[in-house]
């Protein structure tokens, strides 16, 4: 019996998770929300309304204007994406002093796996916590292990608690539990 307790104390305890500075806690970045393939934009170009409409980022991050072209997108805030419009717009001589002001529309889909009632991929709403996310999913499963719940983001994984926030792209991992 003695030499079954290194390995039943091996098996209780949780695998560590790799560092990589994430904390899935942490409150949006304070320049605002980055945009990112798949997201969705209103660009409102003032004055001109042929220049205006509805944009999304393609795979590599850029959003296709026009006269413009395309504009790198990924990584960057609405605020920032303006700036670089009205700047491509002013260089290139078309506008002499273009207003622009972008809204977004749709945000990146979230996933959550495993022990919720309807896995999968789902529409991210700004605030959104891992409550809010499991309840999206119809609930946990009677076999979900609620303490050990995952959020992968940016390649990294950390654990999540019920108030952790779900940001665009995220993945939610709901294991099952053993007993």
């Amino acid at each position: 019996m003695a030499g079954l307790l290194p390995f039943l104390g091996a098996c209780s305890s949780r695998p560590a998770l790799p560092p990589c500075g994430l904390d899935p806690r942490a409150p949006a970045p304070p320049g605002g929300y980055e945009l990112g393939p798949g997201d969705r934009l209103r660009v409102a170009v003032f004055r001109h309304e042929r220049l205006s409409g509805e944009f999304a980022l393609d795979t590599t991050g850029m959003v296709a204007m026009p006269l413009i072209g395309a504009i790198p997108a990924n990584g960057l805030t609405a605020r920032e994406v303006e700036i670089e419009i009205e700047d491509q717009l002013q260089e290139e001589g078309y506008l002499i002093a273009p207003r622009v002001g972008i809204e977004v529309l749709a945000h990146r889909p979230f996933y959550i796996l495993g022990e919720v009632a309807r896995p999968g991929e789902y529409e991210h709403v700004s605030g959104m916590t891992l409550v809010n996310a499991v309840a999206l999913a119809g609930g946990y499963t009677s076999r979900a292990d609620r303490s050990s719940v995952t959020i992968s983001r940016s390649h990294c994984v950390r654990e999540a608690t019920a108030a952790t926030r779900v940001l665009p792209n995220d993945v939610i991992r709901v294991p099952a539990r053993f007993f």
